[in-house]
Formats: structure tokens, C-alpha cells, sequence
């Protein structure tokens, strides 16, 4: 009882709510081979691989949110330690981009973060991160003014994460004994996310709120100002 007794309090730490996210009528072009349970994974992985510093879920002005992308699938960050964010940032014209209105992410971390060396179940995370979730209201997404009404729950494939030495919960740890870095698993996301086709060129603007009252009155607020940019062929 005592060793769940400090990895509930370790994963109620760790469930984020992560707001950005929205959605617009979509044709067959949609269709995609990953699942939204295996990006809702990558996200994650994406989102805990870079240092504070770096880390797009720390950033207060939009600066860091072409940290870390690649391929055709972009993906957007919500916050990280503060309840508000106005961002400005740039994508390219071709890009799916992924991103969650609000999630929660509960790993396993033997040896550390007070956790004793013996390892818990995928099951009891997958728990913990659907009761943060299940206890969202109050969601909503506006795009250029707009209600976007379409969200998707996704209950995510297990998967690993790969923490730098100046990670997001190094801090949140550290009354714990810390965070090192290293590969951790199993861990497990819920959430309600987006995967939308390719925005037109120019600028739009992308406002997200939502609620967890039994989180401690949890509340965030983040405002995208996107600007999707051409892609020149040579």
C-alpha cells in the first residue's frame, strides 16, 4: 500500500492537461496509416524527449514550436506548469498536424521518483490517466472565431519515453528522489485529440480551454496564432 500510495501521488503529478487542439471538416485525403493510438503515443514520446529549455510545452511565446518536428506530421504543444499561453508560430502548408485539446501521460519509474525497484502494471497507469481525463468539461475549441464541435478520445497504445537529464518532472521528482535520465515504460496516455489535413496558406488564430475541477480546479487557456506558410518545390 505504501509503494501504490507514492506512485499515485507521482502520477497525479504527471497527468498533464494539454490544450491544442482543433478540427475542420475533413475529405478522404485524411485517411492515414498511423492510428490516433499510436500518435497519441509519439506525441508524448515527442513532447518528453527535449530538455526544458527546449521544450515546446515550456514555451511562453511560441518560439520552440518547430523543436523537434519532422516528417509530415507536425505536432502542437499545450502547456507545461502554467495554466495560460499566447503563441505565435509558423507551419508549413503540407503539414497534418496532431495535437491534443486535453491529455494525461502516467509512466512507471522504478528507482526513482520514490517509486521502490519494484515495477506496477500498464493497467494501474492506463487507470490513473483515464480518471483525469473522465473528470474533463467545460472543453472547447475555436478556430478563426469559430466552435469546432468533433473531438476524439483516444486511449493510447503502451509505449516508452526517453527523458533528458533536464527533463519536465526533474523538478516535480525532485522531492522524490529526481528524475534521471533514461528510458522509462511502460507508459500510458488518455486524452482527446485532433489530426487535421493541412491548413490554407495564411494566418489563422486557435483558442483552447478546458477544465478538471476534481484536479485541484484545474483550468487552461492557450491561444495559437498560426501562420501556415507555402512550400516551395525545386
Amino acid at each position: 500500500m505504501k509503494k501504490l500510495t507514492k506512485q499515485v501521488k507521482l502520477a497525479a503529478a504527471l497527468a498533464m492537461g494539454i490544450a491544442a487542439g482543433f478540427l475542420i471538416p475533413t475529405n478522404a485525403a485524411f485517411a492515414e496509416s498511423q492510428s490516433y493510438e499510436q500518435l497519441s503515443g509519439e506525441w508524448w514520446q515527442w513532447a518528453l524527449s527535449m530538455p526544458v529549455a527546449d521544450n515546446p510545452l515550456a514555451d511562453a511565446t511560441g518560439e520552440k514550436c518547430m523543436v523537434g518536428q519532422r516528417g509530415s506530421t507536425w505536432f502542437l504543444a499545450g502547456t507545461f506548469g502554467t495554466s495560460t499561453a499566447t503563441r505565435e508560430c509558423s507551419i508549413p502548408a503540407d503539414a497534418t498536424l496532431f495535437f491534443p485539446v486535453i491529455n494525461s501521460v502516467a509512466f512507471d519509474t522504478p528507482n526513482a521518483c520514490g517509486q521502490d525497484p519494484t515495477p506496477l502494471p500498464s493497467a494501474f497507469y492506463r487507470g490513473l490517466a483515464a480518471d483525469f481525463i473522465n473528470g474533463a468539461t467545460n472543453l472547447s475549441v475555436l478556430v478563426d472565431g469559430k466552435l469546432i464541435r468533433q473531438l476524439h478520445r483516444v486511449k493510447s497504445k503502451v509505449f516508452d519515453v526517453a527523458l533528458p537529464e533536464d527533463n519536465l518532472f526533474a523538478a516535480v521528482c525532485e522531492p522524490y528522489g529526481g528524475l534521471p535520465a533514461g528510458i522509462y515504460s511502460p507508459a500510458i496516455d488518455d486524452g482527446i485529440y485532433v489530426r487535421l489535413n493541412p491548413l490554407a496558406v495564411g494566418p489563422h488564430t486557435l483558442q483552447i480551454h478546458a477544465e478538471n475541477p476534481s484536479a485541484a480546479g484545474f483550468v487552461l487557456a492557450v491561444t495559437y496564432h498560426l501562420e501556415v506558410v507555402p512550400v516551395v518545390s525545386r
